[in-house]
């Protein structure tokens, strides 16, 4: 499998649906991807199998705002410089680029850096989504150290950090980002190819990138039913956006957004909050999803997803909810990442479990 300009836009659409709302928007890496392949030919994508054991894999991705990385895109060179520092560090070459996060346009711009390196992306993350945090990653899940942690800007500047755990990681870099201009590039949570089939990636992220896109792609009637069957996702509601509750604050996208339902689902009303991602899903006070599983919001007619930071006042959307990997529903996957850790005082149930009592 290789990413060029017949594969490309499948996975923009793949990554827009597990990105749930974050990540940045797809199609601005998709354009990034699509040059770079032009500049320096296609992407192959690799199995963790097909590399070597002590070959050294580096997540990477975007660190910042979604509303800041509309306007403020990367150089190019950003991977360029987050490689050598990388190797220079770890004193050993990259094997492969491997994407932090499948989700948004974070799922895309491995491929870009790739390209130019003249290495391949392994077909893994480190989500099988994009949550908002640095140490939202299933390396910390899997007891990875993020040390060191290498950070650049579209300008050149290269930060490396150490912190004495993934929490400290996060206020130092998010600190960063904001000072860059709230928006930058990174990599932590390197790791071995080893470590990786140990258990501390999501595998085949990139391949079911794919398959959500293609299924999109070539569906006959209803892409947003066809999605839904793909993924066994619950489909949540189908309305109109009447309200977005939207600010940039410390480095993250924050707010909410009201859906009014139309046709059947006429006289219901979802909210979601929203931190970078589509966190939880209420009607009233009920909890119809939370994370860690996935809640994108799609437009209805084409069903590609919709960014956080691009939903507006009128927009016909339809909300679908879909289980996660089964890393996030261990009890340290939900220490991490589950709707206590980011404030919301309620349980953790998975969505098909939800789904099954409506």
């Amino acid at each position: 499998m290789q990413l060029d300009v017949s594969t490309l836009p499948a996975l923009a659409l793949g990554c827009g649906i597990l990105g749930t709302g974050g990540g940045g928007a797809t199609d601005i890496g998709l354009l990034a991807c699509l040059q770079a392949v032009q500049d320096f030919g296609p992407v192959p994508v690799v199995d963790l199998d097909d590399l070597p054991d002590d070959g050294l894999l580096m997540p990477c991705g975007g660190i910042g705002a979604p509303t800041v990385s509309l306007e403020k895109i990367e150089s190019g060179y950003e991977g360029t410089r987050l490689r050598e520092m990388v190797e220079r560090l770890h004193g050993t070459p990259v094997v492969a680029f491997m994407a932090g996060e499948i989700g948004g346009s974070n799922g895309l711009i491995p491929a870009v850096w790739a390209a130019r390196a003249g290495v391949p992306v392994v077909d893994a993350d480190g989500m099988g989504r994009a949550f908002p945090e640095i140490p939202q990653v299933t390396m910390e899940v899997a007891g990875i150290s993020p040390n060191p942690a290498v950070m650049t800007d579209e300008r050149g500047n290269v930060v490396v950090f150490r912190a004495v755990d993934g929490h400290w990681m996060e206020r130092m870099e998010r600190a960063a980002a904001v000072e860059f201009g709230g928006m930058s590039w990174s990599s932590e949570y390197q790791l071995t190819v080893v470590e990786a089939k140990a258990g501390a990636v999501v595998r085949g992220s990139i391949s079911l990138g794919m398959r959500l896109g293609n299924a999109v792609l070539q569906a006959e009637h209803d892409p947003v039913e066809a999605l839904v069957q793909e993924l066994r996702a619950a489909l949540l509601i189908v309305g109109k956006v009447m309200d977005v509750d939207r600010r940039t604050t410390g480095g993250f996208v924050r707010g909410s957004a009201t859906i009014e339902g139309l046709g059947a689902d006429a006289g219901r009303t979802l909210r979601l909050e929203i931190q970078n991602e589509n966190l939880i899903a209420l009607e009233h006070e009920r909890v119809l999803a939370t994370v860690p599983d996935l809640i994108s919001v799609l437009d209805t007619e084409s069903a590609a997803a919709i960014s956080t930071e691009r939903l507006r006042y009128g927009q016909r959307v339809s909300v679908i909810a879909f289980p996660c990997d089964p890393i996030w529903r261990s009890a340290r996957g939900l220490e991490l990442a589950g709707p206590r850790a980011f404030g919301y005082d309620v349980d953790y149930v998975p969505v098909e479990e939800l789904h099954a009592r409506a």
